[in-house]
């Protein structure tokens, strides 16, 4: 459970929410599928990744509270989507009883679509990330990785854009 929350962002906050998807989507379906697999296959006892899923779901719940207390609106904190992807593995660990591999085969595949997929939905709900994050930015952010507000159309012309776009076409 330790190795799953430490492996990519597990809280989406509003200011950082897609970059965090990106290396979470990874990290988190990897993490869930190996632990949970890896723990079935040693013990035998189904329905681990779903607990799994339950214990990260509940201290993600716990530090939105928190930063809710802290005066953050509702939605700074997405709680991102583990159980149904972990329902799927431990759905699928019961179909595959007699065949380990097939276990880790469609269990994984399932789980690494799935996963991102769920939380994509999640992360599209959440009201203007950006403005969120201009709003009410994050104290703990190092003052370099704090959200810079974008520079519409100001480079258009310039040498280096011209440039970029023709190599590109």
């Amino acid at each position: 459970t330790l190795l799953t929350i430490n492996s990519g962002d597990y809280i989406f906050y509003t200011d950082w929410a897609w970059t965090s998807f990106v290396i979470f989507s990874i990290a988190q379906s990897t993490m869930l599928a190996v632990g949970a697999v890896y723990y079935l296959l040693f013990t035998g006892v189904p329905g681990t990744a779903t607990y799994y899923a339950t214990i990260m779901t509940i201290y993600t719940w716990v530090a939105k509270g928190a930063w809710f207390a802290l005066g953050y609106p509702y939605d700074f904190v997405a709680v991102p989507v583990w159980i149904p992807s972990a329902m799927l593995l431990d759905l699928t660990y019961w179909a595959t009883r007699r065949n380990k591999h097939m276990l880790i085969l469609v269990g994984g595949t399932l789980v690494g679509l799935s996963l991102p997929l769920f939380n994509m939905i999640n992360l599209l709900l959440v009201r203007d990330p950006l403005e969120v994050a201009f709003k009410y930015p994050r104290p703990t952010l190092p003052p370099y990785m704090t959200p810079i507000e974008p520079q519409v159309g100001k480079f258009y012309n310039s040498p280096v854009a011209l440039g970029a776009g023709a190599s590109a076409v």
